[in-house]
């Protein structure tokens, strides 16, 4: 470590200075919020040795506490707690142990989303005659009895009259259903399709939105735009699809405003305001699209003065007992603040071509299978309609719609005869076509770029991960799992974005969540979904269902690799973002699924029969089976309830329940020890003879480095025989190249990921996909849909591969939880002549990767300040104990190595 440059205090300097979890803004959840910052110094080796914390500075009562540390990642909050609605500024200075202290960073403004206990009051409300009673929490989780009725979107507002300047005010507000705020005739922020997608029936999240720009002293009115969304949606499949949560959409709205003399007022929905099923929105659902009529515009429905004198007064929810007069309304969630980003527009992409198909029917293709809707700029004749269809692939030239099954996704644009734009609100399509009925004129290429767009959507999260390597095809794989997660990380972690299902599947996140949290900044993301699945296993004795916020008659018996979520996923928020708060939070969910696991599997300690998912979509499956796989499912449920109990051992060492770690512990290695004895032989064989069996032995630890070995070698030699062709499903696709490479099978690995023929991850790339697939034959050779009832162009599991691109081919991986301790160890592969990575670590910048040239490996990495690297070359060895071997350890700044090329020598050596 290098301590002596004379001007560290120059070269070093505090940036990304954050509160929790968020990315989008300093927003405290919790009366203790956490702290985190990144140290930027081209001090090499830069270590901090502590680090100040400034309060309100140049403010009357500024604070200033010293803390004795050398961690930047979710320090604990140094003042007093937090009030609600509060509004502080936090600067950050940190000293290295080389003395130099850098200047102060810039100041965050810092303020409160919570609320006192008891002060939320608003209760819910809706639209006059359309459905006061809603189901959820009822014991079958079905709507109330009476037939069901369209959820009817609509238009609620009120006034308010502040006899003062406004010196704060902050909307808080939540809903049963979907919504956005107008205050004055602007919306209150830019996010989409609030509050999101929870377990409604145990928990809602409220925002917390500055508004005080936006109202006056005098006349103000607020408005609110809504409709039914997840809410109302019907969730189900074969024709058995029903109302889960309720038949009609409700508000709840609570403004807090601070006038320039101290007082307070405070605004919440209730009997006097007024609701009307007006706007344009005239239908709206997630699975069947939107109807948007412009003729029935009510220009300046949210601003003061305007006529509601029409309106009827609104439907006030029932509310449950509390224990206090709160008036919420059904189902008597209080909501809380929400700890994750919401969901914006997050780009825009133009027309790249306009098709004519076979039927002569008006086809745009966007270029990118993608989610979000489309913005189209329209002048037509009144009453004139133009149909929008949305699906993600061609078949046969034509649209090709089947997979959506159930799900319309087509869009309805009624013109008002002007100049219209227009934009579906509270729905989402997963296309990247469009076919276009209806438009007035000629819809050629020029006309449809300048007139539509398609607009993205995802939870606004913060971009942290990128790969690239010599392999354009590799590449485009790269890009196609960013898209997936992207169009799949709406609200919560979805299966896919365009049939008629859009669900929270725990299978999927289980295996994805590694690549998740290296291509995006999904600590807060995930860290809420995970709040409900402790909720929905606290409903079902510990059982984490297969899809979470659960909506489904089945699912809720226990299923390996599905409810494993419940372990798996807070401990890659350890590994990955350092989150030791949701492990916390979280650890009784993973110890109470651990203990289901363990009921089920008896004093065998093996976990068999039963139904299971097994290793989902092996290619080997029939279009009809998905989970007819060649491994045995009971040998993937009991890899599973090893793998589990060994992460709650895990969890409870870091949090330091010891008793817990030594029970969970042993009985880990007992079941471990059944597994052994029940599915192996002692040459090193399963019983299951097939690609992901072995992958699971390797990949979780569950044999001998001897008979690990061996079982390297006939697992290389399966996908020798299978001509490098993929044969793993859900399970063991994100495994089986950390199998090959850790026996060394490198070569294998890299045959493995650059085969085209189907079943490969480079054949969706062959046949233009721009996105993950569901089936590794999703579109067959001829271009024909793959027959399945289930086929999807746009899931990311399979994508999970490219956790071990960053890891292991360019070589950055974590050696300590949130990469407080980098591993660079590049595996380079055949095949390719490069391969970098770039992420940007809780810590700030890391980069690795690796080039050839001339028969030598040169080796790159960039290590941030106030982090650390353990670098293994390529060729070298790599002891676990790390006491031998080829180590290297290096602190931060930028490093470069060269070595002769491992590839190269292994040929030269065959050859002679």
């Amino acid at each position: 470590m290098n301590n002596e440059s004379p001007n560290a205090a120059s070269t070093t300097s505090v940036s990304r200075v954050r509160v929790e979890r968020r990315t989008d803004g300093a927003f405290a959840d919790t009366p203790t919020p956490r702290l985190s910052w990144t140290v930027d110094s081209a001090v090499p080796g830069w270590w901090q040795a502590g680090a100040e914390v400034r309060l309100d500075g140049g403010q009357a009562g500024e604070r200033v506490q010293r803390l004795e540390t050398d961690e930047s990642r979710f320090v604990a909050w140094p003042f007093e707690p937090l009030r609600p609605h509060a509004r502080h500024t936090v600067e950050v200075r940190v000293t290295g142990v080389d003395g130099g202290t850098s200047p102060w960073s810039d100041p965050v403004t810092v303020r409160s989303t919570f609320l006192a206990d008891g002060e939320w009051v608003a209760p819910f409300v809706g639209l006059a005659g359309s459905g006061a009673e809603d189901g959820a929490g009822t014991e079958d989780g079905a709507a109330a009895a009476g037939p069901a009725e369209p959820a009817t979107p609509g238009l609620l507002r009120t006034e308010l009259d502040l006899d003062g300047d406004v010196a704060r005010a902050t909307l808080y507000a939540s809903a049963h259903g979907v919504y956005q705020v107008e205050i004055n005739g602007q919306d209150v922020d830019d996010a989409v399709l609030k509050p999101g997608w929870t377990a409604y029936q145990h928990r809602l999240v409220h925002e917390a939105t500055d508004v005080t720009a936006l109202l006056r002293a005098g006349a103000n009115a607020v408005g609110v735009r809504l409709a039914g969304g997840w809410w109302t949606e019907r969730y189900g499949f074969h024709g058995a699809a029903r109302t889960f949560y309720g038949e009609q959409p409700a508000v709840a709205v609570q403004l807090h405003v601070e006038l320039a003399d101290g007082t307070t007022r405070v605004l919440t929905t209730g009997p006097d305001w007024r609701g009307s099923a007006t706007g344009v929105v005239v239908a709206s659902g997630i699975y069947a699209g939107e109807r948007i009529d412009a003729r029935r515009a009510a220009p300046g429905w949210s601003l003061p003065g305007f006529d509601d004198s029409s309106w009827p007064a609104v439907r006030v929810d029932a509310g449950v007992d509390t224990g206090t007069d709160t008036g919420v309304g059904a189902p008597g969630v209080v909501p809380e603040p929400a700890i994750a980003e919401p969901v914006r527009r997050v780009e825009e992409i133009a027309v790249r071509e306009v098709i004519t198909t076979p039927s002569g029917r008006t086809v745009l293709d966007f270029g990118q299978n993608l989610v979000g809707r489309l913005r189209v700029r329209v002048t037509g004749e009144r009453g004139q309609v133009v149909t929008l269809r949305h699906a993600e692939v061609l078949e046969h030239g034509e649209l090709g719609v089947r997979p959506l099954r159930d799900a319309a996704a087509t869009d309805h644009l009624v013109l008002s005869g002007g100049d219209d734009v227009l934009e579906p609100e509270f729905t989402f399509h997963g296309f990247r076509y469009a076919e276009v009925d209806g438009w007035p004129g000629e819809l050629d290429l020029e006309t449809a770029t300048a007139a539509i767009t398609a607009v993205v959507i995802s939870s606004d999260m913060r971009r942290t991960g990128w790969f690239e390597c010599s392999d354009e095809r590799v590449n485009r794989l790269h890009e196609n799992v960013v898209w997936g997660m992207r169009g799949n990380f709406v609200s919560l972690p979805t299966d896919c974005p365009q049939r008629d299902e859009r669900l929270g599947w725990t299978g999927d996140i289980q295996v994805f969540g590694p690549t998740a949290s290296y291509l995006f900044d999904s600590d807060a993301f995930l860290a809420s979904w995970l709040r409900d699945v402790a909720a929905e296993q606290a409903e079902r004795d510990g059982v984490c269902p297969v899809v979470v916020p659960m909506v489904l008659p089945f699912g809720t018996e226990p299923a390996a690799a599905w409810g494993d979520a419940a372990t798996v996923v807070p401990t890659t928020l350890l590994e990955r973002f350092a989150d030791r708060r949701a492990l916390a939070e979280q650890y009784p969910s993973m110890r109470a699924w651990a203990d289901v696991l363990l009921g089920v599997a008896g004093d065998r300690l093996l976990w068999e029969g039963g139904f299971q998912f097994g290793d989902w979509l092996d290619p080997d499956a029939p279009p009809d089976d998905p989970a007819g796989a060649k491994t045995a499912p009971d040998i993937v449920a009991s890899a599973y309830l090893v793998r589990s109990l060994q992460l709650v051992a895990r969890a409870a060492r870091e949090l330091g329940h010891g008793q817990d770690a030594a029970t969970y512990g042993d009985l880990a290695e007992r079941a471990r020890q059944a597994w052994v004895g029940e599915y192996t032989t002692p040459s090193g064989r399963i019983v299951s003879d097939a690609q992901t069996a072995y992958a699971l032995a390797i990949a979780f630890d569950l044999v001998d480095d001897a008979t690990r070995a061996a079982m390297g070698d006939r697992l290389a030699s399966l996908v020798r025989r299978a001509d490098h062709r993929i044969g793993t499903g859900f399970v063991g696709t994100p495994i089986i190249q950390d199998a090959l490479t850790t026996t060394g099978h490198a070569d294998v690995a890299a045959r493995l990921l650059l085969q085209t023929g189907v079943p490969s991850w480079l054949y969706a790339v062959t046949m233009g996909a721009t996105t993950i697939w569901e089936r590794w034959d999703s579109m067959l050779p001829d271009g024909s849909i793959n027959p399945g009832e289930m086929t999807s162009f746009n899931h990311y599991a399979f994508g999970a591969v490219a956790d071990w691109l960053h890891r292991t081919v360019a070589g950055l991986a974590p050696a300590a939880p949130g990469y407080r301790k980098l591993r660079v160890a590049p595996v380079p592969i055949v095949g390719l002549d490069r391969a970098a990575t770039r992420f940007e670590t809780p810590y700030g910048t890391a980069e690795a990767g690796w080039e050839a040239r001339d028969g030598q490996i040169v080796v790159r990495a960039v290590v941030p300040a106030n982090a650390s690297a353990v670098v293994v070359l390529p060729g070298g060895r790599d002891d676990a104990d790390g006491a031998a071997g080829d180590q290297i350890d290096v602190g931060s700044g930028e490093h470069e190595w060269t070595v002769p090329d491992p590839r190269w020598v292994s040929a030269r050596r065959a050859a002679s």
